[in-house]
C-alpha cells in the first residue's frame, strides 16, 4: 500500500501532538510489510507521517518538488528532512528548479499519481495559497484517488 501525505504546516504544539498520536494510531492500522509512505517530507505532517511509518517498520519514497526546495524550508527543520530524505527507498523529481507554489502543486500532484490513497491532514477549509492542502485533495479527489481527512476535533490552524 502506497500511501500519501499531505497537510497544513506551522500548526501550534497542542494540535501537533494531537495530529501525531493520530498518524501514529493510522499507521499502526498497516501491515508495516506493505506499507510505502510518500512525502515531501516538508515541516509538519508530511514529515511526522514519514517518521512514523519509519518508525512502524515500513518504507518511504520521497518527492521533491523543485531543486531549491529544501532551501525553502525553515532552516530548523533542515536536519529532520536530511535524515528522512537519507532513509528514502526512493526519490522523484519534478525537474522544477524554483520552489514556488506551482512546483509545490507540481511535487503533489505527483505524489497523488504514486500513490494509492493520500492521508491529508485539513481542517476543510480552502487553501491559503495555491498548492495548499484543499487543492491537493481535490486533485486526488478529480483522479479518483481515495482521501482520508485526519484533523482533531476542535482544532484550529
Amino acid at each position: 500500500m502506497r500511501t500519501g501525505i499531505t497537510g497544513h504546516r506551522g500548526l501550534s504544539k497542542d494540535v501537533e501532538e494531537r495530529i501525531r498520536a493520530m498518524l501514529a494510531d493510522t499507521v499502526r492500522a498497516y501491515d508495516a510489510d506493505d506499507l510505502t509512505a510518500v512525502s515531501c517530507i516538508a515541516d509538519g505532517p508530511d514529515s511526522w507521517f514519514a517518521e512514523a511509518v519509519l518508525k512502524h517498520g515500513g518504507q518511504l519514497e520521497v518527492v521533491i518538488p523543485a531543486s531549491k526546495y529544501r532551501e525553502n524550508l525553515p532552516e530548523w527543520h533542515h536536519p529532520v528532512y536530511d535524515e528522512l530524505y537519507a532513509h528514502a527507498a526512493e526519490v522523484h523529481e519534478t525537474g522544477m528548479t524554483e520552489s514556488t507554489s506551482e512546483a509545490h502543486q507540481a511535487g503533489s500532484e505527483a505524489l497523488v499519481g504514486l500513490v494509492d490513497e493520500l492521508i491529508a491532514v485539513w481542517d476543510g477549509k480552502p487553501a491559503r495559497g495555491y498548492g495548499g492542502t484543499a487543492d491537493v485533495v481535490a486533485y486526488a479527489e478529480r483522479t479518483g484517488v481515495p482521501v482520508r481527512v485526519l484533523w482533531p476535533e476542535g482544532a484550529s490552524r
